[in-house]
């Protein structure tokens, strides 16, 4: 059996400085996939930190380290969608960074509406709309953290992106918003990043 060959490896400090950087966006993409269940989007979170913190030695330096992290989160959701049939509505934080285009210049697009119009999109498409449009991630990168062909994420991010002008221009109504589920972006991101500090998560 022919033996691994050695790569080179973080320090523990080096780790935890990457965790650290990448947890307010893996607590905002745990809450796309969760929808209305932040505790259970907080769970899936925590139990990703400590199977990367597991896995460490395992993480090639040099590497995407956010797309490694991702593809753990997401494998554990996917795990527990298989146990439980879990079925979450899609409730997106982070729905005001997607790169859409415009409906109308002169129409104010509300966070709120955003999230909703977003609950109407197959899962497929949001979840590759919000790796590359909030993410930022490459249509590569979230190919590999979906478990797609690259040609797929790009389908998808379009369909959906046309998908979600069309629901916004439309006359149909949108769902009522749940009570406090619209929360700004940017103050999210601050709570996260005081949580991270001070509970040492990373």
């Amino acid at each position: 059996m022919a033996e691994k060959e050695p790569h080179e490896v973080l320090t523990d400090e080096q780790f935890r400085q990457h965790l650290t950087e990448v947890l307010p966006q893996l607590r905002a993409f745990s809450r796309s996939l969760t929808g209305s269940q932040p505790e259970f989007a907080d769970d899936l979170v925590q139990d990703a930190l400590l199977r990367a913190w597991s896995a460490r030695a395992s993480f090639k330096a040099g590497t995407n380290f956010r797309a490694w992290i991702f593809v753990i989160l997401r494998n554990l959701f996917l795990s527990e969608m298989r146990r439980s049939k879990f079925k979450g509505e899609w409730n997106e934080i982070a729905a005001e960074k997607l790169l859409v285009s415009p409906v109308h210049q002169e129409r104010h697009i509300e966070l709120a509406d955003m999230q909703r119009a977003l609950a109407k999109l197959p899962v497929g498409q949001r979840e590759s709309l919000i790796l590359v449009g909030a993410g930022g991630f490459s249509y590569k990168d979230a190919a590999e953290i979906t478990g797609v062909a690259v040609g797929t994420v790009k389908s998808r991010v379009a369909r959906a992106r046309t998908a979600l002008e069309e629901i916004m221009a439309g006359d149909d109504p949108l769902p009522d918003a749940k009570a406090g589920e619209s929360q700004p972006f940017e103050e999210l991101m601050d709570r996260l990043d005081t949580i991270a500090e001070g509970r040492g998560d990373a």
